[in-house]
């Protein structure tokens, strides 16, 4: 264990973090053990420094402490050993169960939703990120509301006290809900000026391509690979909060609109998942999905499975999609064999270094149905927004005015036939 002291923004002297997770026999241990090392990356993303690991078997979980008395005991003496400040469960706890748990400890006392919810906080930058973070944290803490203010007050603040804030949430319960119908009210509003946004951008004739994946899979790499647009690159996780959406030029008439969107994770907050409901749409409104998986991770299918599961929560789950296997240059070649064999119709790249990105180009010209095809058309010369929008949408090689009418000889993506088929000599 290093005796290196981290910093949190401002200078101040990260919180020491004790994780605790519980696995229901010898058999899960592993899986919860797996889960465990992800919460310590969570922990430190939120600027705590991890000091220590707890992992109990247990057949049931304990009611009143998830963990039971004697191993209460053993956490409250591992936390005055180590001086710890901050408890970290890896499953979530009901209301009574993380009051008991401070009680008990005289630790501030956290599960991975409110770390989650904490470090969402922190990463919001526009008004609709911090609007939806705060529904989320107003959803799960109104709850857990009673009988914490004065343990808080006494124990501190830093993780898990940013967003509305403690002495906020207490005041009234009333006022509270009433916050949260407001809070509300201006996401519709969101969702409606993305709604609009939307169909803006569908009469651009661009299909919109939208990546997913687990949280640092490498999507904004991917994202900035595509589009050459900059977009924020970290190893730490939930980098990305509010979409971005950007054009990638693979030739005349094959532009394609690329959205990055919050990354996943396994037993991501149901709250968080609801609260960003406006921004998930960009998924189910996308022609193709990416899905992002990074291919040099051990529990790659574990990961792909809890990405799948947020896409069926979303009502995603039926949507096209292509698999996109990342971080190529990170797999070693037996591997990235089998995952070729296994997953003929998964494309394997890497956004970093480039590998892979022509296939990947050839593959989304294929699905989107981007190949340039040579029509001949011919429009009323009155019709001047349908003249302009086969300009747009391609390269024509031959205009022609006869009388009052216009042929044009063009080449447009494939996918655009069937909606100038009425035109087409």
């Amino acid at each position: 264990m290093t005796d290196r002291t981290d910093l949190t923004p401002g200078n101040n002297p990260a919180e020491k973090a004790l994780l605790v997770g519980v696995a229901s026999g010898p058999r899960a241990r592993l899986e919860t053990e797996t889960s465990v090392e992800e919460l310590g990356a969570l922990a430190r993303t939120a600027g705590a420094q991890v000091v220590g690991t707890i992992v109990q078997e247990r057949k049931r979980k304990d009611p009143a402490t998830l963990i039971g008395r004697g191993k209460v005991e053993e956490v409250a003496r591992t936390a005055e050993a180590k001086r710890v400040d901050l408890l970290l469960f890896d499953d979530e706890l009901s209301p009574a169960q993380q009051r008991n748990l401070e009680r008990a400890v005289g630790r501030k006392t956290l599960d991975r939703t409110q770390l989650i919810l904490d470090i969402f906080a922190r990463r919001a930058r526009s008004r609709e990120g911090r609007l939806q973070v705060e529904l989320a944290q107003l959803d799960y803490l109104l709850p857990r509301l009673t009988g914490r203010g004065a343990l808080m007050s006494r124990l501190g603040g830093g993780i898990g006290t940013r967003g509305p804030g403690e002495t906020k949430l207490e005041t009234d319960r009333r006022r509270i809900r009433h916050r949260i119908q407001a809070v509300k009210r201006e996401i519709e509003k969101v969702r409606r000026d993305r709604h609009t946004r939307r169909e803006a951008r569908q009469r651009t004739q661009a299909p919109v391509v939208a990546l997913v994946g687990y949280t640092n899979a490498g999507k904004s790499t991917l994202f900035t690979a595509l589009t050459r647009a900059r977009a924020e690159v970290s190893d730490q996780l939930f980098m990305t909060l509010d979409p971005l959406i950007r054009k990638a030029d693979f030739g005349p008439g094959r532009e394609v609109l690329v959205v990055d969107t919050v990354g996943f994770i396994q037993k991501l907050p149901h709250a968080l998942v609801a609260a960003f409901r406006a921004t998930l749409e960009e998924l189910t409104e996308a022609d193709l999905l990416l899905h992002v998986i990074d291919a040099s991770a051990e529990d790659m299918e574990e990961r792909e499975a809890a990405v799948e599961s947020v896409l069926r929560e979303i009502g995603a789950a039926d949507h096209p999609r292509l698999p996109v296997l990342n971080k190529a240059d990170l797999v070693p070649p037996a591997r990235a064999a089998g995952l070729r064999a296994a997953r003929p119709d998964a494309v394997l790249v890497s956004a970093s270094t480039g590998r892979g990105l022509d296939e990947l180009a050839a593959a989304l010209s294929r699905r989107l149905a981007l190949a340039p095809q040579r029509v001949r058309l011919r429009f009323p010369s009155r019709d001047a927004r349908a003249i302009a929008g086969v300009y747009a949408a391609g390269r024509v090689v031959a205009h022609e005015v006869r009388g009052d009418e216009v042929t044009l000889e063009a080449e447009i993506p494939e996918r655009l036939l069937e909606r100038y088929r009425e035109h087409l000599l």
